[in-house]
């Protein structure tokens, strides 16, 4: 019987050799090898990267299994310094921090969790990522779809809007001033340099606008909504020690002189003028003119005597708006806004109206200065307001092909508004940036309307009924929805050669605009990966339906082409273009090195010890067959079989069948072969014993066998290099005569020449008779 003993409780953890694991229902388990089984067979597993309950639910609910993609052991960080950023091509992303929608584990028992293990190994066929580097789309094969397009920042960042732009009028008949703000990088030397004259260009346009509207008192000028309240343009506020200074009416005449010579150089009537001429403002002149129009606009002093140039400064603003169509936004304070190029989420970015302080400002960051990462761009100082308060329009639209390019507009958008009333007296962010990320910091201001809702934020029916109350409601399906696809198709056409068109990719955007006046819209810039927070009323009934709907277009419409696209409406289809194997200009050169001509070399037909055919004649270039004659008698016969063997004919396959026909010419003539295939040979040494019968006649005078004595043909040698030749049959025969010993040799004549030398007319000494071939 054994005893109970007390054991003490241990301290501390403890550690068990064994796994708990959770007991997993045989029906839940049988049900997820069955879903398994089927989305593996149907190709239907997925894998989705961050915070997107609602992708995750539309593919589970078509069938799709999810691949749970491994964490990261530590969190990645927001790409905050900028020499990173500054090489991501979607630095215009504006996906919000993650704050409480953080992406949640399911729980370990959940069918979900359990059916992402079983596809642990299985290939995903759809991808959903945050950015478009997470997935390398060169490795995914044909059959792999993922929501990113590679190389697609020609129009998702700052720089590369401004850039790709300027080409529209190699894709459309289209200005971009007309839906687009003026932009420059300040990094590149030319551009910064056009800044600075644009800059001085608007500060004399914004000069006469002020007199004509302060002095003017033109009714027409008020009845299109061109004064705006004096406060917002500070026309009102005046410092005390500046109550009493003026400044002279020179300061017109140079804003007239300035703008005449501008529209002069775009009428090319400067043709004439050099760079040594002398400039209409020296830099000093501009400097002091650049520090009069800041105390006239900014501080109120009073132009003395400019109610005389009412008419004239009239006139000429009717001719700058014929050639600037952005006259109507730019308003009186010549603000523009800075945007560093590597920065995302309206981080970094100022408003300024002093050109000496964006210059300092701008050449203060080398770093980015050097990358021509800075971006400044023409402030609209005038857009539309709704109860005295700024908003931009945040409208979606999706990319389903590149080529052809498919575009798919969104029809319903979304209002931000800022926290503080309009004005441009003050530059704070808080005013001017309607970036949810950024007035999200801010509380609303008690002098706003409170029609405004607290959350800065409209849907785009709200914003129709306000439009519908003013009396402007059919503006909104007449001017404002046509001029933003507009404004996207040529953006994305101006983009399209820069984009890698992988057909089983595709792209949501989020693009913001702002409306002036007339309620034309303006594009700032396109952000990839735009936010599906549901951070207020208004996105959390959109931003669920986009993505849905999303889904609807790329999945759904694969199977069925009439399946409903939900709000995403086909705007653009372009014809299908062919898209060529380079691109640009690929300077080659090809050819073969020259090599120096070889000597040729004289070897003797026939050797006293001749090699087998099988190892000696492989390599040889021509080829001598021997033959025997019949002379009558037999033992001469049998003579001239023992002394000349037989030489079976070589050959050289060639790249081509060439047959050579000699031509033969009317009269006999002497044939001799090619000094550097072969030489004729001599019979003295190949019958030794004969050799003193030879010296003995005095007929015959002795002759040495040099180089001149030898048949050859003239040079040039063909350049043909020719590897094989047959012929067709014995051209020509000779037949030599010593004595009793008759010697018949056929050969091949290759007429690579049009004629043939001229043969040696003295014959060896072991020669007695030459003879020209027989006419037939």
């Amino acid at each position: 019987m054994h005893q109970h003993m007390q054991v003490p409780p241990l301290e501390g953890k403890v550690r068990c050799n064994y796994l708990n694991q959770p007991l997993i229902n045989g029906d839940r388990l049988r049900t997820a090898k069955t879903l398994v089984d089927k989305a593996i067979k149907e190709k239907k597993v997925f894998s989705v990267q961050g915070p997107y309950p609602v992708i995750r639910a539309g593919l589970r609910a078509r069938g799709w299994v999810e691949r749970r993609l491994p964490r990261p052991s530590l969190p990645q960080p927001r790409r905050h310094d900028l020499e990173t950023e500054a090489t991501d091509e979607g630095d215009s992303s504006d996906d919000d921090d993650l704050g409480e929608e953080g992406e949640r584990d399911d729980e370990a028992d959940d069918l979900y969790d359990l059916m992402s293990r079983m596809v642990r190994n299985e290939t995903p066929y759809f991808y959903w990522t945050r950015t478009r580097d997470s997935i390398d789309c060169r490795s995914l094969r044909k059959d792999q779809m993922t929501n990113h397009y590679a190389k697609a920042g020609s129009f998702t960042t700052k720089v590369g809007l401004c850039v790709n732009l300027r080409n529209l009028q190699w894709f459309d008949e289209a200005d971009p001033d007309t839906f687009f703000p003026r932009c420059y990088r300040l990094g590149a030397e030319d551009e910064k340099h056009a800044f600075i004259d644009d800059f001085r260009r608007t500060a004399c346009t914004s000069l006469l606008l002020y007199v004509l509207e302060k002095y003017g008192g033109d009714s027409e000028w008020e009845r299109i909504g061109e004064v705006h309240y004096a406060k917002s343009h500070g026309l009102s506020k005046r410092r005390k020690q500046h109550t009493n200074q003026r400044v002279g009416t020179s300061l017109i005449d140079n804003a007239l002189h300035v703008c005449q010579e501008y529209l002069n150089s775009l009428e090319h009537r400067d043709i004439d003028i050099t760079l040594e001429t002398t400039p209409t403002l020296s830099e000093q002149q501009w400097k002091v003119f650049l520090q009069n129009y800041y105390f006239v606009i900014h501080e109120g002093l009073t132009i003395e005597g400019c109610e005389e140039y009412v008419e004239r400064c009239k006139c000429m603003l009717e001719q700058m708006r014929q050639v600037c169509p952005q006259m109507e936004t730019d308003g009186l304070c010549n603000i523009w806004i800075i945007k560093p190029g590597a920065m995302s989420r309206g981080r970094g970015i100022m408003c300024m109206n002093k050109l000496d302080e964006m210059l300092s400002l701008v050449d203060g960051d080398h770093d980015i200065m050097m990358d021509s990462k800075w971006v400044v761009q023409k402030y609209l100082e005038r857009p539309l307001l709704v109860h005295d308060t700024k908003f931009d329009v945040r409208q979606w639209f999706l990319v389903t092909d590149w080529n052809p390019l498919t575009v798919w507009f969104y029809r319903e958008c979304y209002l931000r508004f800022s926290t503080q009333p309009y004005s441009t007296h003050t530059l704070d962010s808080s005013v001017h940036l309607c970036n949810n990320s950024i007035q999200k910091h801010f509380q609303p201001s008690p002098d706003r309307n409170p029609s405004l809702p607290a959350e800065c934020m409209w849907s785009c029916s709200q914003f129709r009924s306000w439009l519908a109350a003013s009396g402007r409601g059919g503006l909104w399906e007449g001017v404002v929805v046509p001029g933003m696809q507009k404004a996207v198709i040529q953006t994305l056409l101006t983009a399209q050669d820069s984009v890698e068109p992988r057909k089983a990719s595709f792209e949501l955007y989020g693009a913001d605009f702002m409306l002036g006046n007339d309620l034309r819209p303006w594009l700032l810039e396109i952000n990839a990966s735009p936010t599906m927070a549901p951070s207020t009323r208004v996105t959390a009934r959109l931003c669920p339906a986009v993505q849905e709907d999303t889904l609807r277009v790329v999945l759904d419409r694969r199977c069925d082409r009439n399946t409903q696209t939900g709000g995403f409406q086909l705007i653009y289809k372009q014809a299908a273009v062919e898209v060529p194997q380079y691109v640009g200009v690929n300077l080659l050169v090809e050819g073969t090195s020259i090599r120096r001509p070889r000597a040729p070399i004289y070897k003797p037909l026939i050797q006293s010890h001749p090699e087998p055919l099988s190892k000696s004649t492989s390599h040889k270039p021509y080829t001598l067959i021997s033959s025997h004659c019949t002379s009558g008698k037999e033992n001469q016969s049998q003579g001239v079989k023992k002394a000349w063997p037989t030489l079976s004919s070589r050959k050289v396959t060639p790249e081509q069948s060439l047959i050579f026909h000699p031509k033969l010419r009317k009269r006999p003539h002497r044939l001799v072969l090619p000094s550097n295939c072969c030489v004729l040979p001599n019979p003295s040494e190949l019958h030794p014993q004969k050799l003193s019968d030879t010296l003995a006649q005095p007929d015959h005078p002795h002759t040495h066998r040099t180089r001149s004595n030898l048949p050859s043909l003239y040079r040039p040698t063909p350049s043909l290099d020719v590897i094989s030749i047959r012929p067709r049959q014995t051209i020509t025969s000779f037949r030599y005569k010593h004595n009793m010993h008759i010697v018949n040799i056929s050969y091949t004549v290759i007429p690579m020449q049009q004629q043939l030398s001229l043969n040696h007319r003295r014959a060896t000494d072991t020669f007695t008779k030459r003879e020209g071939p027989k006419s037939s």
